[in-house]
């Protein structure tokens, strides 16, 4: 069922981008761009963590002639969870005390198939994404009063396929006409995506339990499907 809306929702991009084509003029072939991310987990992501996620991404596009397709890359990185307390540094050492840090996070890297209106007061596009998921669960400790950390450990990894679809639209912001140098558009970019994540084992606030020195992982399995907002400022160059 999932192959077929992937495939599905490619043919809709192909079949779009190819409508739009008379719409293209000469434009930039490169963008990029930096964006806050929100995730909403859905499913039995949304059952076993039940808090949003929240954080970082970029991305990169190749747009060929003038043609509306452009293909690119994108790296993100949220956060879903954060437990800190403080500890003596160890049992020989209790008079020195340390911020222990656990923080759980997902890394998403994807591929993406993006069919857009290079020109106009609105830009809307559509994309298809394949890429993974990667969810690690990391514990860091440092001075208390801040500073490098000093040691650190991940204490569950696990990275998993995910692919999905999604839309969004630009507003230029500024444009810079070829007359006065390279010419560049800068635009405010927002979108929403569906993401399909496969499924993976994982950790949550709570997952691990400490008890007279020793420490257990309470590990989750599930599948990792989120819808996600990004808000940004993007660049055509």
């Amino acid at each position: 069922m999932q192959k077929r809306i992937f495939f599905a929702t490619l043919a809709i991009a192909l079949v779009a981008t190819a409508l739009m084509a008379p719409l293209a003029s000469a434009q930039t072939n490169f963008a990029g761009g930096l964006y806050f991310n929100a995730g909403f987990p859905t499913g039995d992501f949304k059952d076993q963590i039940d808090r949003n996620a929240y954080g970082l991404s970029g991305q990169i596009f190749y747009s060929p002639g003038k043609s509306p397709l452009a293909i690119g890359l994108e790296l993100g990185w949220m956060n879903y969870g954060n437990e800190t307390r403080r500890e003596p540094f160890s049992t020989t050492i209790p008079d020195v005390t340390v911020e222990v840090t656990t923080s759980n996070n997902i890394v998403q890297g994807f591929f993406v198939l993006r069919g857009q209106m290079p020109s106009g007061p609105i830009r809307l596009y559509g994309d298809a994404i394949v890429g993974l998921n990667y969810l690690f669960t990391e514990t860091k400790i440092k001075d208390v009063d801040g500073g490098e950390a000093v040691a650190s450990s991940t204490n569950q990894d696990d990275a998993v396929f995910a692919y999905g679809f999604g839309g969004g639209l630009q507003v230029p912001l500024y444009s810079r006409p070829a007359r006065q140098g390279k010419p560049f558009v800068i635009l405010i970019d927002g979108g929403l995506r569906y993401v399909f994540g496969g499924e993976a084992e994982y950790l949550k606030e709570g997952s691990i339990w400490r008890e007279n020195g020793s420490v257990t992982y309470d590990v989750i399995k599930s599948k990792t499907d989120m819808l996600r907002l990004h808000v940004g400022v993007a660049v055509r160059f």
